[in-house]
């Protein structure tokens, strides 16, 4: 019962079997919860709160699991682990400019914007997160989704507040 329980959270609640394209179900999973959280409690301090406390629990889950990750799935950063996607794309939300409150399709283009970036710096991994992939167990699996996620923020921030003036 432990090992299904800890493969449910290491498989990002599920989203590691969704096909294809696990990673990308996961980003758009994290990003729904975002628009949730949105919806409930509008703009404001619980947003950027929930994406960090999700991140770092995430993060701390990849690491936790690593070596279990690995046995269970017979091989190292197995694509049904998609817990560092939930870690990475949360750091990309991070204190998102939103537009006007209430603005829906404000929000909705930032929140795009933040996943197409996200999706994009975890694929190409630019440096250093090709390198960080390197790193040990669990700790190898999330710093380059974290690394990506932190590009990704930027990017989104620059775009939403340069471009579209968000």
């Amino acid at each position: 019962m432990m090992d299904r329980l800890r493969k449910i959270f290491i498989t990002g609640f599920g989203t590691g079997y969704l096909w294809p394209a696990p990673g990308t179900w996961a980003s758009a999973a994290t990003c729904a919860v975002f628009l949730l959280l949105l919806w409930i409690f509008g703009p404001g301090p619980v947003l950027p709160v929930s994406m960090a406390v999700i991140a770092a629990a995430a993060t701390f889950g990849c690491i936790a699991m690593g070596e279990f990750t690995e046995k269970a799935f017979g091989r190292k950063d197995p694509s049904e682990c998609t817990l560092d996607e939930w870690a990475g794309q949360a750091v990309a939300l991070i204190n998102l400019p939103l537009g006007k409150d209430g603005c829906w399709s404000e929000q909705l283009l930032a929140v795009g914007i933040a996943f197409v970036a996200f999706r994009i710096f975890d694929i190409v991994k630019p440096p250093p997160a090709r390198q960080a992939e390197k790193l040990p167990n669990g700790l190898g699996v999330v710093a380059d989704d974290i690394i990506a996620g932190v590009y990704a923020n930027i990017a989104a921030l620059g775009i939403l507040t340069l471009a579209v003036g968000l």
